[in-house]
């Protein structure tokens, strides 16, 4: 799920920034006061809770910040920032919030109201608009919908913790035109809750399509998860030596790449090399192994330069990459990024008279791939100005073979599948602004994980989300995975199944989680299924148990344990709504019995009766059931509730 970004170019001028966005500067002290993003017009504060308010103005400047009736002081800093907290308030509204300098300078934000605020956050599936749902051509929006107000955070990433967004963002009323382009899931869902929630309520969106899990989680917290301390270590140092840390990321590339070849490229042109025919994407070559290939290839080229443009300071464009690049200049390496316009600073003395080989190997995982664009987007740019083409020379290509190419190392700083970059720009800046509850869909990008940790990945986001937003118990409603592709005829691994059970597990095992579970309203051909309404049906259905206390079963009848009970094997579930049910068939499909490595597995019967399933085990092995096991497997149990019972692998005690 590719999503052009602004950052996933990566530009280098000689001894300067790297692509992801760096801190700013400290700015001038502003000459009047402002009040900080998320606060604007139309705005929701969370009602119940002190309410954490922040700006600028001129350094050491006394402010009085006012809401309503409620006045409150604060001083800036040496820096110009200033930071407050008013008292808690019930529901209502409308306010007008005003900060008030000592110098008579203010700022304010007008139709203030005071509800129950909620951030919805994830990859595409979060970020699909209203208008892309189904049925929304009908009158979705209506007027009693003026109690939900939207806010869209920009995109935005970076190597290290912002303290402030750095992009406007604005609230504004729900109505036809402001909801079209606002995430249908998130929408959907405050709709719905407010059948039985009469307040306002503010969504705050904050998703970006196509990105990782880890790229929304702290440093400190992937740490303790444990597994990126390669990447974590390489990132420190890029904000501060952009050009080092890509050598040291190409060593840790390197070393991957050594687990399945003996050969190195970036070094020497071994084994048979292919003219490129023409710069496009390689489905476009005419080259039957290329035609719908996935996957790596090796392309290289070699420039000459004079004595003169050697020495000079020099950068490496390449223009379009699609989707995954690791680029070498004379055997270092030089650059890294996801898809967009390549440029990288080329450390000095790199470069010598002659010639000097450019290497690269370019990984894509669906759609076309390759290097392609303008001819004059490929070049070493030197420090004069002047442009030395890399297509002079003519490029070849070398296709790589084997499984497993596109699992390949991804650079740490890249947004979407790097580490902790959209949370340091998107999540961190939110501070303690107060929320009711966090939205989660996501899990699609990490589908491919090797091994499969999305347990520990889900905890440690809910932990870091509360620990950044100073709220511990902040309550989390995960969607799980819905089903996608093509129906199993096998029992095999699923990476969708295992990012679903660990989805469930880390709900499972957190007091302040809910699941929604989506495995029936997927789309076989549509990685991004319509069914966005009935989604938010059934995470404000979960949101009513979790956030508001309501007696009613969150999720549907929840897998709870599995016993051996002579030749059969027994489920025994929680939460059943009247008795459980099976559709379409008097047995229940999906069902799956394995060894204990889940390495033989085989389809099994079984039966519902009550608040159980009974599985006939027989002579084979029945360490392991699963159930609704595959990418988009076929699932026909369910209960009074009309819920699907979610997918789930239980050990056999």
């Amino acid at each position: 799920m590719r999503i052009a970004a602004a950052l996933s170019a990566l530009v280098l001028i000689a001894g300067g920034a790297p692509a992801i966005a760096q801190s700013p500067s400290a700015a001038a002290a502003p000459s009047s006061v402002s009040l900080g993003q998320p606060f604007g017009d139309h705005g929701v504060l969370q009602r119940d809770k002190p309410i954490s308010v922040w700006g600028q103005a001129a350094a050491g400047e006394r402010v009085t910040v006012s809401l309503g009736d409620r006045s409150v002081q604060a001083r800036a800093d040496r820096q110009g920032q200033w930071r407050t907290s008013l008292p808690a308030l019930p529901a209502g509204g409308p306010y007008l919030l005003t900060a008030t300098a000592a110098s008579g300078a203010a700022a304010s934000a007008r139709d203030i109201m005071v509800g129950d605020v909620f951030l919805c956050s994830g990859q595409s599936n979060m970020e699909q608009p209203l208008r892309y749902a189904v049925h929304a051509w009908n009158p979705v929006v209506t007027p009693d919908d003026a109690g939900i107000r939207l806010m869209t955070v920009t995109k935005d990433s970076d190597a290290v913790s912002q303290p402030l967004w750095r992009h406007p963002t604005a609230w504004s009323v729900a109505t036809v035109e402001s909801a079209a382009e606002f995430s249908a899931t998130c929408f959907y869902f405050a709709q719905d809750l407010r059948r039985t929630e009469r307040v306002p309520m503010g969504l705050v969106h904050d998703s970006w399509g196509g990105s990782a899990i880890q790229a929304w989680i702290s440093e400190p917290t992937l740490r303790r998860i444990g597994g990126f301390d390669a990447k974590l270590d390489v990132l420190a140092r890029y904000p501060t030596d952009p050009i080092g840390a890509q050598a040291q990321w190409g060593e840790v590339w390197q070393g991957w790449w050594a687990a399945r070849s003996s050969e190195q490229p970036w070094l020497s042109e071994t084994g048979q090399w292919t003219p490129v025919p023409k710069m496009t994407p390689w489905e476009q070559w005419g080259v039957p192994a290329l035609a719908a290939f996935d996957g790596m290839v090796w392309y290289r080229t070699d420039v000459t330069l004079t004595a003169e443009q050697a020495a000079q300071g020099a950068s490496l464009s390449l223009g379009t990459v699609d989707q995954v690049d690791q680029t070498w200049v004379n055997g270092r390496a030089v650059g890294a990024m996801g898809d967009g316009q390549r440029m990288y600073a080329l450390p000095s003395g790199l470069l010598k008279a002659g010639a000097n080989s450019i290497v690269v190997n370019v990984m894509d995982s669906w759609g076309e791939g390759g290097l392609y664009g303008p001819a004059e987007t490929r070049a070493i740019v030197l420090a004069d100005g002047s442009r030395v083409p890399l297509d002079a020379g003519g490029w070849r290509y070398q296709k790589v073979e084997g499984a497993g190419q596109t699992d390949g190392p991804r650079a740490p700083w890249e947004s979407l599948a790097g580490t902790t970059s959209i949370g340091n720009a998107m999540i961190s800046p939110l501070h303690d602004y107060g929320f009711r509850a966090a939205l989660w869909y996501q899990g699609e990008s990490n589908t491919g994980d090797q091994p499969p940790r999305y347990e520990a990945l889900m905890a440690g986001l809910m932990a870091d989300w509360r620990q950044r937003l100073n709220q511990p118990d902040l309550p989390f409603l995960i969607v799980q995975l819905a089903n996608f592709g093509p129906p199993s005829s096998e029992a095999r691994g699923s990476g969708w199944a295992e990012v679903r059970e660990g989805q469930r597990l880390a709900v499972q095992n957190d007091p302040h989680a809910g699941l929604a579970v989506a495995i029936d309203i997927g789309d076989r051909y549509d990685i991004h299924p319509g069914q966005k309404g009935e989604l938010g049906k059934r995470l404000a259905r979960a949101g009513r148990h979790v956030i508001y206390g309501q007696d009613i079963v969150p999720s549907g009848a929840w897998a709870a344990g599995a016993t051996r009970d002579g030749s059969d094997v027994v489920v025994r579930f929680t939460d059943v709504t009247d008795h459980l049910i099976t559709l379409s068939s008097d047995r229940v499909v999906g069902l799956e019995l394995c060894d204990a490595a889940q390495t033989n597995c085989r389809f099994a019967s079984g039966t519902a009766s009550g608040e159980t399933i009974r599985v006939a085990a027989g002579d084979g092995p029945a360490a392991v059931v699963r159930f609704c096991w595959a990418d988009n497997p076929i699932c026909n149990l369910t209960d009074g509730s009309e819920l699907p019972a979610g997918p789930f692998r239980l050990t056999v005690q």
